[in-house]
């Protein structure tokens, strides 16, 4: 876990879904004298180094929190720069995407941003809707406690409707109405920058992932560390409530 060298191994479980919390970037512009912007765009190539490496290794599910719903609070220019910055990124790499067989898709509350950026996520997430290899999932104005709002309310219309009966609520029926339905399990949760949380991030998906916290600062996150992460998690013991006995026993 974090500076810790950990051996590469080719051996080890691969997890299938993998979120990562993209933490850092304003820090490590700061360290270097520049604008946070600048730690922003540098960001951008950690996200493609970790994008093509998770397809390499076999990850079926990767998920980015690109912007949170509190996000909005940062000062009105860093936000219009992330806007800016997300616009550039869809034009730019949805078509390499779709070459390697990657469909992209957004989750989260979309209706906040600009008509013109709405439309570019809609034609990535038409190009790319039938492509198998992985899926690329941008948290972007999402939140945890969001994402399990609107699946209740969901479900609450549902039974105002007379589709459902109360009683017919289960953890699965509000998991079929959540962001991330119909991708695996989320397996492992990884968080750049130094900080010990998961920020109201798929907070419903995370009730068994494997955490895996690093000083790394987002810009410095590249293929390396990436793997040293997926190392980490292929070494853990995954008992899910059950005893390392009972996990033994069952492989």
């Amino acid at each position: 876990m974090s500076k810790t060298e950990l051996p590469v191994c080719e051996n080890l479980k691969v997890p299938q879904h993998v979120a990562i919390i993209m933490d850092g970037n304003g820090r490590w512009a700061k360290l270097r004298g520049k604008t946070r912007v600048v730690g922003h765009k540098n960001g951008v190539e950690s996200v493609r180094a970790v994008v093509s490496t998770a397809r390499e290794k076999g990850v079926k599910a990767l998920t980015l929190f690109a912007f949170s719903s509190e996000n909005w609070q940062r000062p009105e220019q860093e936000v219009s720069v992330l806007m800016d910055l997300f616009m550039f990124v869809l034009t730019r790499e949805v078509k390499k995407l779709h070459k390697n067989d990657i469909r992209f898709q957004v989750i989260g509350d979309v209706s906040r941003f600009s008509e013109k950026l709405r439309k570019k996520i809609t034609e990535a997430e038409r190009l790319t809707e039938n492509n198998k290899s992985m899926v690329l999932s941008v948290a972007a104005n999402y939140g945890g406690r969001w994402d399990i709002t609107q699946a209740a309310k969901q479900l609450a219309i549902q039974v105002k409707n007379n589709e459902i009966s109360v009683d017919d609520i289960s953890e699965n029926l509000l998991d079929k109405q959540t962001s991330l339905h119909g991708v695996p399990e989320l397996d492992l949760l990884i968080r750049t920058g130094g900080d010990f949380r998961i920020s109201n991030f798929l907070l419903w998906q995370a009730a068994y992932a494997e955490l895996y916290f690093t000083e790394e600062l987002w810009p410095d996150f590249k293929a390396k560390q990436f793997e040293q992460a997926l190392n980490s998690f292929g070494d853990r013991e995954r008992r899910y409530g059950q005893t390392g006995e009972q996990v033994q026993e069952k492989t």
